[in-house]
């Protein structure tokens, strides 16, 4: 299975170096990646706590795996694309990756997708995300039909492990964990005045999980303009949501910011992780807010979400008075235990899935040898029933051509029948 992965997450890395590898993540395409010599296709996951890169690199001449060069190359590229777009250097970039093939692939793929490996264990949002993924890379071109069967047997695990176990009842999503942090120095949740910070997947689905708690004001910016787009497509009953147009004055008036737009930077990309929102911008905001509501008044405290790896709120945040800032470290922190039982039960559901793929990857290795079996097959029937039907003729025996066919074909398909299940055998198993 000519398939690698190169792969950056809360479990390899240090979230400041993953922040920093992370940086571009979103301007990392996959076209970029096959225009790569070895790499055929390529499918891009970068979620809020990982970052992988899945490639199909040129199958080698024999249909045997990737040979040494080829991953060192098909690792150098994707290092060199990686770093183009972060504040790493090539080299660093390739550091922090790492690097799996053939079986393993899969096998990380699978637990990926199934939540075994979130910083929540369990929760559900990254099937989805594993999903758009692929989607992503279809309309350019990207993906490849390996591609295509690794990632949709991942959907097919990740759905076996949330109906067949407890796994995703006992996982939340970041954005839950968060909120249940933070729901404890709010208001309640229907007074609650919300700031969005951004408009991606990750903002969609904090606007579900603040509606379902009974959010009823949410106010959205985006640096990048979407926010009139979002609230039109986020419209719901009972929930007054509305762009907000700016982020310094809406700071005066909230009670939650959940900030996950990734962004970051302002300027140059690559030149420094400037966050959207510092502690000048909050003190300053703070300051405004208690003079205009009077020295008598009670400024009610802060609660900041960020959920962006690439840092949305600078750190300082949480040293203004009266703010409370969760950020992925603190999430991470406070990440709840998943019972060992459910963990056991999906992990073995991904190891059956990753190997009923492997064997099937397996099978498809062997096609093109099964075909020239049946080709030689043929060839050597016909040799035979000609052979056979000249002895006759030379000792002047009467048989029939048409049975003389039909003895030499069970001949030979018994021995054919043999070969293809040991070279199937031998597809599977390696």
């Amino acid at each position: 299975m000519p398939l690698l992965s190169f792969t950056a997450s809360h479990h390899d890395l240090d979230l400041e170096t993953l922040e920093r590898l992370s940086s571009g993540a979103h301007r990392v395409v996959e076209s970029d990646l096959v225009r790569c010599d070895p790499i055929s296709g390529a499918v891009v996951l970068a979620t809020c706590n990982r970052f992988e890169v899945y490639v199909d690199v040129v199958e080698q001449a024999d249909g045997g795996p990737v040979n040494g060069l080829a991953r060192h190359h098909a690792a150098r590229e994707v290092a060199r694309v990686v770093a183009s777009s972060s504040t790493l250097s090539p080299d660093e970039a390739h550091a922090a990756l790492t690097v799996r093939a053939g079986e393993d692939v899969a096998r990380h793929l699978f637990s990926v997708a199934s939540g075994l490996d979130s910083m929540v264990v369990g929760e559900r949002q990254i099937a989805g995300q594993v999903k758009r993924a692929l989607e992503a890379s279809r309309p350019a071109g990207t993906t490849t039909a390996p591609l295509e069967r690794l990632f949709q047997a991942a959907a097919r695990a990740s759905k076996r492990v949330s109906n067949e176990t407890a796994l995703s009842a006992a996982g939340r999503s970041l954005v839950s964990l968060g909120l249940d942090l933070a729901g404890a120095d709010l208001p309640p949740w229907e007074q609650v005045r919300t700031l969005l910070v951004g408009t991606g997947s990750y903002a969609g689905a904090s606007f579900a999980a603040l509606r379902a708690r009974g959010v009823r004001d949410v106010r959205v910016f985006s640096r990048s303009g979407r926010a009139d787009a979002f609230v039109a497509s986020h419209a719901a009953d009972g929930v007054d949501v509305r762009p907000a147009d700016d982020l310094l004055v809406e700071l005066e008036d909230v009670d939650l910011v959940v900030a996950c737009s990734g962004g970051g930077r302002v300027g140059d990309p690559t030149a420094s992780l400037r966050p959207a929102l510092d502690a000048a911008h909050v003190l300053g905001a703070r300051a405004r807010a208690a003079k205009a509501a009077g020295d008598d008044a009670t400024t009610r405290p802060l609660v900041v979400l960020d959920l962006a790896l690439t840092r949305d709120v600078a750190p300082q945040v949480a040293d203004v008075d009266g703010v409370l800032l969760y950020d992925l470290a603190a999430l991470q922190a406070r990440a709840p235990h998943v019972s060992g039982a459910a963990v056991a039960e999906a992990a073995a559901i991904v190891d059956h899935a990753a190997e009923h793929f492997l064997q099937g990857e397996g099978y498809r290795a062997s096609d093109a040898s099964v075909v020239e079996l049946v080709r030689a097959a043929d060839a050597e029937i016909a040799d035979l029933v000609e052979q056979r039907l000249a002895a006759a003729r030379a000792e002047g025996v009467d048989v029939d051509p048409e049975e003389v066919e039909l003895a030499a074909r069970r001949e030979v398909r018994a021995r054919l029948h043999r070969d293809i299940l040991a070279l199937r055998s031998a597809a599977a198993s390696s």
